[in-house]
């Protein structure tokens, strides 16, 4: 019984994990983790110390360059703090009009930031693709890092 409700819990955390992949306000891959977790409190625990431990560093290391890629991705292309400004305010407003505003909203941000500082507007437009390409990686790293978190979370319960 408590090993079914471990898998339940388990199979809901890993799919609001992967959908924190692209809501900005669920921490995708921890979520996904913890599904492991919860299998490791089964009787089976099916997977070895060191690889949970390397998979909680890679987690870690996952949340904090998605924080980081999107500024680090806007500088690249040409982007100034306000066109990184613009982007988390466009990234906060964008969340109240989803699906289309988590994507449009960094865009526009960092496209309006930019224009406020007093940049052209084909350099702005840069900032934001820089933005939106910024989104795009870091929505990759973690949704491909929760899905292999899916996959060993479902090779374990096969057993």
């Amino acid at each position: 019984m408590l090993e079914t409700a471990l898998i339940i819990i388990g199979v809901v955390l890993l799919l609001i994990g992967i959908a924190g992949c692209f809501l900005p306000f669920l921490p995708g891959p921890p979520l996904a983790y913890a599904s492991l977790l919860l299998l490791q409190l089964s009787e089976k625990q099916p997977f070895t110390f060191v690889f949970m431990l390397v998979l909680a560093a890679i987690t870690l290391f996952v949340v904090l360059a998605d924080l980081y890629i999107p500024v680090l991705s806007t500088r690249n292309f040409g982007g100034t703090k306000g066109g990184t400004r613009g982007a988390t305010a466009g990234l906060i407003l964008g969340l109240f009009l989803p699906p289309l505003g988590i994507i449009a909203g960094p865009f526009i941000g960092a496209m309006i930031g930019e224009l406020i500082t007093g940049q052209n507007l084909t350099k702005a437009l840069s900032s934001a693709f820089g933005s939106f390409i910024g989104f795009v990686g870091g929505t990759l790293m973690k949704l491909g890092l929760s899905i292999y978190m899916g996959y060993h979370f479902y090779k374990a319960i096969m057993k």
